[in-house]
């Protein structure tokens, strides 16, 4: 093969969704975007990071017979390419003696033409890659037909070493594979990061990052194209797959991206409720649970589930249970029946009286001589969890939990009641956020949404004040404060890690920010048994926020 330098190339950008653990299956994915790359005339097909073996794969990556999986895949796809078509730029866990390493191959030719390692391995919030992989180091650009391509893998990037590296070693365009999961404001930093590298080395940068959900983590895509001049070339969709090929071509001052289509992004709350429908469908689809049940109750959280799962699977796969007793209002039972009828979903009601008595009187002789209190209330939640994992292993359908994180934080919730689900999409979206991403459903929806335009929250579940319903007239800011003020005060507390000093400067009352976090240190035990949720914050609870269960830190006001 020609090793003459190229005047231009053509590199096709494969934004794509793998399966972690599906090696076969993401090695299919590869073959199948080469191929439609070919048709286009592509010289180069680029991958994310890790992308043969799904990224995250966390300790999966350890086992002997998983990385032997992973580099036959490699092989294969190297000895496929003797075909004279396009070259792979493809990641992938590779092992070199007793070291592992999160790499970059480039497969050209019929064989493994280069690899090159990641060096800065994250360790914060969600990544713990440096429990698992080696550091690569410091990289040289690889030789492709006649040009130096730098191949800075994620997390490298953001290192000024790395890029200065290549640079000073002769790469003429930087090709960066990314495992990068979406959080609100991400878009701003990710190209913020690139400009500077870009300015910092004069070279142009494709950075091609992965989309889909996996477990809690949901990967937007969103890659792009940077000229050496910082001007924007390409820009594809978040939260869609893409396989896009980019015309380059080398001028007296280095290559250059030739303007292609930039595709506008969805942004704050559209971008978080695509990603909510997007983590959730992933969790369903990759899982293979045929379709999901929740209970429905007329509050707007599970309303805003109910729309989030009609989204993601149709409204054939969703069914929605409402469980009433007596302390169900008659407005309620008619907004969960106008919720389901406006998304086109199954709809039965169950009603839980004789159960909950049954459960009481089974209790009666121990409970004798004690006031009735949160512990009857808590009965009918759990019997609701019971019966909803019922019609689950019934029918093979995975519960729906629909707590959201203002009520997570504070405890807010019933173990094994209300909290009984294999996923929660509202799991990392505060109050305030689920009425406004009610609102903003009613009036739009992702382009890939199968469930219906519209308006698909009744106007009266929005309007209608927050209650649990477990006793008479019953309201959430019985037991919590004001909902915005909760919130700004969570805001604080779990995103932003404040003391409660600067949160009481500035201007909130001193009790109610002792209030809250003395509930958010207690209820950590809760979240320790929550079910896995989309993350959409900059601290989840979960993979970004590991406090201890025994905790006797309070920092008071």
């Amino acid at each position: 093969m020609s090793q003459e330098p190229a005047d231009q190339l053509l590199i096709a950008l494969a934004q794509l969704n793998p399966v972690v653990g599906d090696v076969d299956g993401n090695a299919d994915k590869v073959r199948e975007a080469r191929a439609l790359a070919a048709g286009q005339g592509a010289d180069l097909v680029v991958f994310s990071e890790l992308f043969l073996s799904g990224y995250p794969p966390e300790d999966l990556v350890l086992k002997p017979a998983f990385q032997a999986a992973c580099r036959a895949a490699v092989e294969a796809l190297a000895a496929g390419t003797a075909d004279g078509g396009p070259a792979l730029l493809v990641g992938a866990p590779w092992r070199e003696g007793d070291r592992l390493y999160n790499a970059a191959l480039l497969l050209d030719g019929g064989a493994i033409a280069a690899v090159r390692y990641k060096v800065d391995l994250p360790n914060y919030g969600v990544f713990d890659e440096k429990r698992v992989f080696a550091s690569g180091p410091l990289p040289g650009p690889m030789a492709f037909r006649g040009v130096r391509l730098g191949v800075p893998v994620c997390e490298d990037m953001w290192s000024q070493d790395v890029i200065e590296c290549l640079a000073e070693t002769g790469a003429e365009i930087l090709l960066v594979p990314n495992g990068s999961p979406y959080r609100r404001s991400v878009y701003d930093e990710r190209m913020n990061i690139a400009v500077a590298r870009v300015v910092e080395s004069g070279l142009p940068l494709a950075y091609v990052n992965q989309v889909g959900g996996q477990d809690e983590l949901v990967f937007d895509g969103a890659s792009f194209v940077l000229n050496a001049d910082r001007s924007l070339a390409v820009q594809l969709p978040n939260f869609q797959e893409r396989v896009r090929l980019t015309r380059w071509e080398r001028w007296a001052d280095g290559w250059r991206c030739e303007e292609g289509a930039r595709a506008p992004l969805l942004l704050d709350d559209e971008a978080d409720y695509a990603a909510c429908v997007l983590g959730l469908r992933d969790y369903v689809e990759k899982n293979r649970f045929p379709c999901v049940v929740l209970g429905l109750s007329g509050g707007i959280d599970s309303a805003l589930v109910a729309a989030m799962a009609t989204d993601a699977l149709g409204p054939e796969r969703v069914h929605a249970v409402m469980l009433p007793y007596r302390y169900t209002s008659d407005e309620s039972l008619a907004a969960a029946a106008g919720a389901a009828q406006a998304l086109g979903i199954r709809y039965d009601v169950v009603p839980i009286a004789a159960g909950v008595e049954a459960m009481e009187g089974a209790l009666a002789p121990l409970f004798a001589g004690r006031a009735r209190d949160v512990t009857e209330e808590n009965l009918q939640s759990r019997l609701r969890g019971t019966l909803l994992m019922s019609i689950s292993n019934k029918f093979g359908a995975m519960v729906l939990t629909t707590g959201n994180k203002s009520e997570m934080s504070t405890g807010y919730a019933t173990l094994y009641g209300d909290m009984n689900g294999g996923y929660n999409p509202l799991k990392d979206l505060y109050k305030t956020q689920v009425f406004r991403l009610s609102e903003l459903r009613n009036r739009w929806k992702p382009a890939y949404a199968l469930g219906p335009s519209g308006v698909v929250i009744p106007a009266n579940i929005i309007a209608k004040p927050p209650t649990a319903e477990l006793r008479e007239n019953q309201r959430d800011q019985d037991s919590l404060p004001p909902y915005d003020l909760l919130d700004a005060v969570l805001e604080r507390l779990v995103e932003r890690e404040l003391p409660v000093a600067d949160i009481v400067a500035e201007g909130f009352d001193p009790a109610l920010v002792a209030r809250v976090e003395r509930l958010l240190n207690i209820a950590e035990y809760k979240r320790r048994q929550a079910a896995p949720g989309v993350k959409v914050t900059a601290r989840n609870f979960g993979r970004d926020r590991r406090y201890p269960i025994t905790n006797r830190f309070r920092e008071g006001a």
